[in-house]
């Protein structure tokens, strides 16, 4: 491992064995030394009324990690007044790092398609490489729309970072759904995240 770190943003509403899965495929396949999970306080492109409170995002997070060497987890968008944009989240930890240490950021492939709506993206993908990952079988999207704002060589390198990892079909909408119906959530969140949830009665209203 060279010191390099990845970043892995998301709303985490909850975060689930599907996030966690992932994240660690990419550790293991960038051999990177940290992957820090980053719970965004009001991400620009989602509703805030289907979020739960930030703090308990976060809490949910530190749980589901506690015990992994590979996992750490920031605070940093909670502490940032105003959207949560990416581009200012890298810009901080590539200050903190320094210029030369190697410094990624995960995004889903459903996101890939959306990318040109972001925030200054053609600064983002200069600040830091972008890592898509992908279902197995997963069609690469009409990446057209960033024509107008990418290089050909910045929408190549998005190309050639789309990784492949572990098909896990969980996702956060389903959670929330099965606790609005009163139905087990158990082995799609890490027990930790279950137990809180429990406790804390969270999702239960529609």
């Amino acid at each position: 491992m060279d010191g390099s770190l990845a970043l892995y943003g998301g709303s985490f509403n909850p975060i689930h064995i599907g996030h966690l899965i992932v994240a660690r495929a990419v550790g293991e396949h960038l051999q990177i030394s940290r992957l820090i999970l980053i719970p965004c306080a009001t991400p620009p492109h989602k509703r805030i009324d289907q979020l739960a409170d930030a703090a308990e995002r976060l809490e949910m997070v530190r749980q589901a990690v506690a015990d992994e060497p590979l996992f750490e987890v920031s605070d940093i968008e909670l502490n940032r007044r105003g959207p949560s944009y990416t581009l200012l989240t890298v810009e901080a930890f590539r200050e903190s790092i320094g210029p030369d240490t190697p410094l990624y950021w995960i995004i889903g492939a459903d996101t890939l398609p959306e990318l040109h709506t972001w925030y200054r993206v053609e600064e983002l993908v200069e600040a830091c490489s972008m890592i898509t990952v992908a279902r197995p079988g997963y069609a690469e999207p009409d990446l057209a729309p960033l024509s107008k704002l990418l290089t050909s060589a910045q929408i190549q390198r998005l190309r050639d970072n789309i990784l492949t990892t572990p098909w896990i079909d969980v996702s956060a909408t389903d959670i929330r759904k099965r606790l609005r119906e009163g139905r087990s959530i158990r082995y799609l969140v890490p027990d930790e995240v279950h137990s809180y949830i429990d406790t804390n009665g969270l999702y239960r209203k529609p």
